[in-house]
């Protein structure tokens, strides 16, 4: 079996720290060894020193002596994440078009913290380019935030990808026929091929932020 890409590695421990930590329930340097097999506990101390570099997680205060074991449970969320205990982290990925058909870019971004009903694996987000979605409230520089889905039901707002360019649009069925429909009348309608048309997912939520997104810093593969 191939060794685990470094970059991945620390994703998960990523996840499992953010989840003991929110849990009020810090692992030490040496759980964190023992739960992803590490031979030596340096190896555990290098992702987590990683991980505090690229902003997913900051060094706990000292608390005085006598607190040994809480020194070796020395990390914690940042201020961010501590602030949004409910929210799901989920990758805004780059640009998807809304107006013609544009080749599809992915330019991850970083982390987007949002509140959702629906688990993190199934989400992601892209910044909308155009205005061809605009009486829908769907304008330059807002976020969608999708669900991952191969299928939508007509009348839904989807992420399309026609062989390899993508669009945001309004889905509508008609028999064997699709048609992904602007929200401007300044655009027309596209009508793709159905075997070379893939449903990336369905609109659920749409966000606008006046200036920066609160991005987390994005995972590296290093």
């Amino acid at each position: 079996m191939g060794r685990t890409p470094a970059g991945e590695t620390r994703k998960r421990i990523f996840e499992f720290m953010r989840h003991r930590l929110l849990a009020g329930d810090p692992p030490t340097t040496r759980e964190v060894q023992e739960q992803f097999g590490f031979r030596a506990v340096q190896t555990a101390r290098e992702h987590l020193e990683a991980l505090v570099a690229e902003g997913l997680l900051a060094k706990a205060r000292s608390q005085g002596r006598g607190q040994a074991r809480s020194q070796a449970r020395g990390y914690r969320l940042p201020a961010l994440l501590e602030q949004a205990t409910e929210n799901c982290l989920i990758p805004l990925l780059g640009r998807v078009q809304a107006g013609g058909l544009t080749t599809a870019l992915e330019d991850p971004e970083g982390l987007l913290p949002i509140h959702s009903r629906f688990s993190e694996k199934e989400l992601f987000a892209l910044r909308v380019r155009g205005d061809s979605m605009k009486d829908a409230a769907i304008v330059e520089d807002d976020i969608v935030i999708v669900r991952r889905q191969a299928n939508a039901n007509s009348g839904e707002i989807v992420v399309a990808l026609v062989e390899d360019e993508a669009t945001v649009k309004r889905l509508r069925k008609k028999g064997r026929r699709i048609e992904l429909v602007p929200e401007n009348d300044a655009y027309d309608v596209i009508v793709p091929d159905p075997a070379r048309t893939i449903i990336l997912g369905k609109v659920v939520e749409v966000r606008r932020y006046f200036g920066t997104p609160p991005l987390i810093a994005p995972y590296t593969d290093a």
